[in-house]
């Protein structure tokens, strides 16, 4: 998966901190995050993003969804609908 945004520092430091991931990279331009099986890229590839990026969901498994959940909370997440558990 690869996430194109405006300000890679910053959207790579939330995932880093949501993924409990600390792996040292630390570049403005693109940033490689590996946890487990998941693979995220941040990356700015010189194009103005609009951020009105409204039709795009990510999901993740997870052991404890309301441990997460509060975890998001903490972070400052605008949570748009409650968890669900789901197949």
């Amino acid at each position: 998966m690869c996430l194109l945004t405006n300000d890679v520092r910053k959207l790579a430091d939330f995932y880093k901190k949501l993924l409990g991931v600390d792996n040292c990279s630390d570049d403005d331009l693109h940033q490689y995050i590996i946890s487990e099986e998941t693979t995220l890229t941040v990356y700015n590839d010189g194009t103005v993003k609009n951020n009105q990026n409204q039709n795009i969901c990510l999901a993740f498994t997870v052991d404890d969804i309301e441990n997460e959940y509060r975890k998001l909370q903490a972070l400052g997440v605008r949570i748009i609908e409650p968890p669900t558990k789901r197949p």
